[in-house]
């Protein structure tokens, strides 16, 4: 008992200290070889986040907490998976089960709205935050999600707190975003294959519009009262591009980058090229709090990024503490017989250091 009220009190620390300083950024890209691949970051600016991956076997019962306890709906692993967790292993942030389903969680503050609790529904109540387990842990594709939802009523831990939307995504390249709204399930097809946070998914692709001026490369010389204007530097078709952390303005960035990075041959360049472009979505500690207030001992706000390789079942990370990318190969697990797993994302939190002994260096 007291272990339970411990978590409920834990998150509900962490999501009232979450308004300002929530700013996930999720991509996605097809490589030639035909393989798919999400990716995404998770921030938090409040202090660090105990992160953790976790292994569930088939087979596993799992059970949802209520505002009022573990004591919401119960389920029985129908796949394995792998997910990223955050302060509890059953409030999974990101991903990926044995058949390739992946999902993810994003904040959503002020525009999700669930239905109100009820305990005498208990039986088939879940968390948002446990609603990725449920997801990986029961379904093969995105259309097995979408018939299920209205058997669950998925209510907040703590209604005065933050709300969530979802990515769901599965191996034939589909993506949707689950959202919430007035207890209401909303599913949109995510084709701009971008995701962040509030507003609502519409009004993002809508806002894309402000932005049709936005092209790669150089922009071209023109004319003025017989004055020739020309680019002083490059990457000036796209100058104007929104540079702040806002869910809006990530929203651009992210839709700009994906729409115009090179398609990469394979899954595993696809990987790599993730990273690269979500280093561009890195939240410096101190930007999120007025001046002399941010935390002093985390090295970012950017407290991981995680890529999962859908096609080929595997999920690629790193921390702020360490940028060394580290894989699991879930087609190198045998759900049927490993034991439920909980591990830290880090061993230890710190950067490993390659030193290079220049006397002795015969490349």
């Amino acid at each position: 008992m007291k272990t339970t009220k411990l978590i409920m009190s834990s998150m509900s620390l962490l999501l009232s200290g979450l308004a300002g300083v929530e700013a996930c950024t999720g991509i996605s890209f097809h490589a030639a070889d035909g393989s798919f691949v999400v990716a995404r970051t998770i921030e938090w600016a409040g202090g660090t986040l105990k992160s953790e991956y976790t292994a569930i076997p088939r087979g596993e019962e799992l059970v949802s907490f209520t505002p009022t306890g573990r004591n919401g709906m119960s389920f029985k692993a129908k796949y394995g998976y792998i997910g990223m967790s955050v302060v509890e292993p059953g409030f999974v942030a990101e991903g990926l089960n044995e058949v390739g389903l992946s999902a993810g969680l994003f904040y959503f503050p002020h525009y999700g709205s669930y239905v109100s609790y009820d305990a005498a529904q208990n039986a088939n109540t879940i968390a948002d935050l446990q609603l990725v387990q449920w997801i990986l842990s029961q379904f093969s594709t995105i259309d097995e999600v979408i018939a299920a939802l209205p058997s669950v009523r998925v209510v907040s831990l703590d209604p005065s707190t933050l709300t969530i939307h979802w990515r769901i995504a599965e191996p034939s390249g589909r993506q949707v975003v689950l959202e919430i709204i007035d207890g209401h399930y909303n599913i949109h097809e995510n084709k701009i294959g971008v995701l962040t946070n509030s507003p609502d998914f519409n009004w993002h692709v809508t806002n894309l519009n402000n932005y049709v001026n936005l092209y790669p490369g150089v922009a071209k010389s023109q004319m003025w009262n017989g004055v020739e204007l020309s680019s002083i530097s490059a990457g000036s078709a796209f100058h104007g591009i929104p540079g702040d952390a806002t869910s809006p303005s990530r929203f651009i960035r992210a839709a700009f980058f994906t729409a115009t990075a090179p398609q990469r041959k394979t899954a595993f360049d696809t990987v790599l090229q993730c990273f690269h472009i979500l280093n561009n979505f890195d939240v410096p500690i101190g930007v999120e709090h007025a001046l002399g207030e941010a935390p002093q001992d985390m090295p970012s706000a950017t407290q991981w990024t995680v890529v999962s390789d859908i096609t080929n079942r595997r999920i690629y990370y790193r921390t702020a503490y360490n940028s060394n990318i580290r894989c699991i190969d879930l087609r190198a697990i045998d759900f049927s017989r490993i034991k439920a797993t909980v591990r830290p994302l880090d061993q230890e939190q710190k950067q490993p250091i390659e030193m290079i002994d220049v006397m002795k260096d015969k490349r």
